[in-house]
């Protein structure tokens, strides 16, 4: 089983940046796809950023442009550089591991870490 834990959010303000971390225990393979995902109060967990250990990083529109997925080579380190944040952006972050394939979906995932706050206040 793989454990995940974030670390790295707070409290911003617009046009600020943040770099989030996940630390990755236990055996990951290439052909996991790591993600991150949040949710704000009262909505639906949502897909932000994806990558897969070869190298393809995948974004969800709204955050194109403005951040940045990226692993270390050991597969121990999951990171998600958010740059502009914006009032739309506070949520809990969550890191997460699809270990069979590419999904955007949450409920395909199979482990997730305990999640970290990000507040972006204007």
């Amino acid at each position: 089983q793989v454990q995940l834990v974030e670390s790295g959010g707070g409290l911003v303000q617009t046009g600020d940046s943040l770099r989030l971390s996940c630390a990755i225990s236990g055996r990951v393979y290439s052909s996991h796809f790591m993600a991150w995902f949040r949710q704000a109060p009262g909505q639906e967990r949502q897909f932000v950023a994806g990558l897969r250990w070869s190298g393809n990083r995948y974004y969800e529109d709204s955050v194109k442009g403005r951040f940045t997925i990226s692993g270390t080579g050991a597969r121990d380190t999951l990171y998600l550089q958010m740059n502009d944040l914006k009032a739309e952006d506070t949520a809990v972050y969550y890191c997460a591991v699809d270990r069979q394939g590419y999904s955007r979906n949450s409920k395909d995932f199979d482990s997730w870490g305990q999640g970290t706050q990000v507040t972006v206040s204007s």
